[in-house]
């Protein structure tokens, strides 16, 4: 704390602790403090005991649930898309080489009352049980021309040279493709939270479902990755790797007051303590005033003794509910794990069933997901609000990152960090150079 930063980081989020890996191999020196004792702010994984105290306060857990120390349950569930930016940076950072990864199972979507696998192969659009004949035809042609277009292959177009030129409506009219396959494209293929995006350019969308295939095809179960003991190793993993190039941790650290000299961040006080600094980074929690609440969100913990039904005994899955198939205005997203992930004792399943709340009863709202679950032996009811920072100029030397939203990928968490970063520093996240396995000699910059 006697010592000048160039940042300090508040917050042991998985945002905020990929960030200071990132900055501490750019060269930064970086503080990072923590008001809780333990790594992973909103995104750490708890212990049986640990859940119980969270949101069943007084109560203890019931034997038939096994033992505490079994348990590593997320309170924010995502998954990872095999060849997504976040793969890039653990490869690109070595924070890979901490952490052993599982494939997730199986990727299904909801439709009509049932779920079904996601297709997103031309192959798996014939096979697929989620359109009659005609359309599984349609589907199969857009997903040839979605694959195979290069911008500079004119006979890949099909009369689109330039897809920034228009829309996905568009694109969706000419193949001819009907509104349920548009949900499941949209939502569970793209990964989109709304429908904005159909009268948005379709590059992007074309993107993002690129992005989907190539993740599955490299595993061919789903496109989606999960840490072993749970996603509070990611976290931990990127502290290490902040650690080795010289930033310094403080847990069960309080802080009392960001502060401030003409409008600029300058330090942070902790008690009768205040340590210098260039730039000050955190999550909501810690810049209440900069803030604004932009929504809440619902997660509700299930524990299981058997897997999710029609998921083929998945021991792990993802089922997206797509808005308008559930008659809402937001998307509901079920994550699973198991004890073949070191989450929960054998014979056990982690079923997390999270959206966007739109009443004042979590559990009414999203039963039409809770009933696709099976019998449910424990439940915990979670909701928090969601906040977003205020427009602030990279001059006032603070930089706040979002809350996590419903989702159950890291796709929408990844942009945001490097957004963060970009404003931080003023360069895109560099993912060309490698950083030393070895810890160099730090250097102030």
């Amino acid at each position: 704390m006697d010592e000048e930063y160039d940042v300090v980081m508040l917050g042991t989020g998985f945002k905020e602790c990929v960030l200071s890996g990132l900055l501490s191999v750019a060269g930064k020196k970086v503080l990072h403090m923590d008001k809780n004792n333990y790594y992973g702010g909103a995104s750490a994984s708890l212990n049986l005991n640990q859940l119980f105290e969270a949101y069943k306060k007084g109560e203890k857990p019931p034997a038939t649930l096994g033992a505490s120390k079994e348990y590593n349950v997320d309170i924010i569930p995502k998954f990872i898309m095999a060849s997504g930016d976040l793969v890039r940076l653990l490869v690109h950072t070595d924070v890979a080489k901490y952490l052993d990864f599982k494939v997730v199972d199986g990727s299904f979507v909801y439709k009509g009352g049932k779920i079904s696998k996601v297709p997103c192969t031309a192959t798996e659009a014939l096979s697929s049980p989620l359109m009659g004949f005609f359309e599984k035809r349609s589907l199969q042609k857009f997903l040839t021309f979605t694959h195979e277009y290069n911008p500079s292959d004119p006979s890949t177009h099909q009369g689109f040279p330039d897809l920034t030129k228009v829309t996905m409506d568009t694109l969706y009219k000419k193949f001819g493709l009907g509104q349920d396959t548009i949900d499941f494209l949209g939502h569970a293929v793209a990964l989109y939270q709304d429908d904005d995006y159909i009268q948005a350019p379709a590059k992007e969308t074309v993107e993002r479902m690129n992005l989907y295939a190539d993740s599955l095809s490299r595993y061919t179960k789903s496109p989606y990755l999960y840490p072993m003991y749970g996603l509070g190793e990611l976290p931990q993993g990127f502290a290490r790797l902040s650690a080795i190039y010289g930033g310094t941790y403080m847990l069960d650290k309080k802080v009392d007051e960001i502060v401030y000299k003409d409008g600029q961040v300058v330090g942070v006080r902790s008690g009768t303590e205040v340590v210098k600094c260039k730039q000050v980074v955190g999550d909501p929690s810690y810049f209440p005033d900069k803030v604004r609440k932009t929504g809440r969100v619902a997660r509700i913990i299930n524990i299981l003794n058997a897997p999710i039904p029609n998921t083929d005994n998945s021991e792990s899955c993802q089922i997206i509910l797509p808005q308008n198939q559930v008659k809402r205005k937001s998307d509901i997203y079920i994550s699973c794990v198991s004890a073949a992930h070191n989450v929960c004792p054998k014979g056990k399943f982690v079923a997390i069933v999270s959206s966007r709340l739109e009443t004042e009863d979590p559990i009414r709202e999203l039963d039409v997901a809770l009933k696709l679950l099976g019998p449910i032996a424990y439940q915990f009811v979670t909701v928090n609000d969601t906040f977003e920072p205020l427009e602030s100029k990279p001059s006032d030397n603070f930089f706040v990152s979002s809350s996590y939203d419903s989702t159950s990928h890291f796709e929408t968490a990844t942009e945001d960090i490097k957004g963060m970063y970009k404003r931080i520093t003023g360069k895109d996240v560099d993912l060309t150079a490698k950083p030393r396995t070895e810890a160099p000699e730090h250097t102030n910059n």
